[in-house]
């Protein structure tokens, strides 16, 4: 799988996901303004991608911040932060990661400036690589729940292209997979972005596990058929309560999935878990442009101009309905994790 994000030559190099499947292009950013521009623009997406694409814009940035003393240096690195911070406002990974950059940053107040650069890239590293060895890791996890021959339903793309890499819904899935089960995936094409169609479905062809793209609408009916044996999602954020903030659409596979008695799993990491957010409705939505509802990526309308369109970028999937959580270190019911991470 090509990398989702890196850093390469005193620059931030990112796979452009707007432009795949039909084409594999990557970004070099030198500036960190291009990567909070990358970031608002999905040209990187997925919570955990975003968090350590974060990560590397604050230490991109920090190179070029001047002045003589750490106070001055600080307030330039604050600044970038807050750039980086008013890009997506859902994903709670982008906060997380900005933040422990932040404490990496006052636990070398006593370094000197060119040691504090550079050691900021060196955290942004320890931030892509932790998050590969836990998508393994709640991988391995997960894979248990699934058994030889089954089908997984997934709802946009929680996998190698979403996180620093091999990925969080579809990291369970490659671990089933590389065990030896003959299983199969349909993935929702996700409307309106077509996350599923463009990314799920080519990053699964790429690794050769079955895979059929299926309309979004179409998910109760193949549940009703029997087609359906459970349901794998990743999350945007994580409410104390368990509530389940992910990409819109996945409340209404999840209810479809009760009503016909499917097991319906989030596969997340502990830092999309936010104990600070009590319940599911104060999850800040994002909304996004009208232009991804009436047009193809810009393009050809597909609707009346002037016409009124709404536009929420997530929808937050009540506890009730998540039969479990996926983490890195095993999985739980959502009423078990406000407990289990606390200590």
């Amino acid at each position: 799988m090509v990398p989702t994000v890196e850093w390469k030559d005193g620059a931030v190099r990112l796979l452009d996901q707007s432009r795949l499947p039909g084409q594999v292009m990557f970004l070099e950013c030198r500036d960190y303004r291009d990567v909070a521009r990358a970031i608002r623009e999905l040209k990187v997406r997925g919570a955990p991608a975003i968090g350590v694409t974060a990560a590397m814009g604050v230490a991109l940035g920090a190179q070029a911040v001047e002045g003589t003393c750490y106070e001055d240096f600080e307030k330039g690195v604050e600044a970038i932060c807050g750039d980086l911070a008013s890009t997506r406002p859902t994903a709670v990974n982008l906060f997380w990661a900005l933040e422990r950059m932040r404490r990496t940053l006052r636990s070398l107040k006593n370094k000197s400036l060119t040691e504090i650069k550079l050691e900021l890239v060196s955290e942004s590293q320890r931030i892509l690589e932790e998050d590969i060895a836990l998508n393994r890791k709640m991988g391995g996890h997960g894979a248990n729940l699934i058994r030889d021959g089954q089908t997984i339903l997934t709802h946009c793309n929680a996998g190698a292209l979403a996180t620093a890499g091999f990925g969080t819904a579809l990291g369970v899935i490659r671990a089933a997979w590389a065990q030896g089960k003959k299983i199969s995936v349909l993935a929702d094409e996700t409307r309106p972005v077509l996350q599923g169609a463009r990314l799920t479905a080519w990053e699964l062809m790429q690794d050769h596990i079955p895979v059929t793209l299926i309309t979004d609408s179409m998910a109760g009916a193949l549940m009703r058929r029997g087609m359906v044996h459970l349901c794998i999602v990743g999350a945007d954020r994580i409410a104390a309560n368990g509530d389940v903030a992910n990409k819109i659409g996945t409340y209404s596979v999840a209810v479809l999935a009760k009503a016909h008695g499917i097991p319906f799993y989030v596969a997340a990491p502990y830092s999309t878990i936010d104990l600070n957010t009590p319940t599911g409705d104060a999850i800040p939505i994002e909304q996004r442009g009208i232009q991804e509802v009436t047009s193809l990526f810009g393009g050809q309308p597909v609707a009346p101009e002037g016409v009124s369109v709404l536009n929420p970028a997530f929808d937050v999937t009540p506890a009730e309905y998540v039969t479990a959580v996926i983490t890195e270190h095993g999985i739980f019911k959502p009423h078990e994790l406000a407990r289990i991470v606390r200590q």
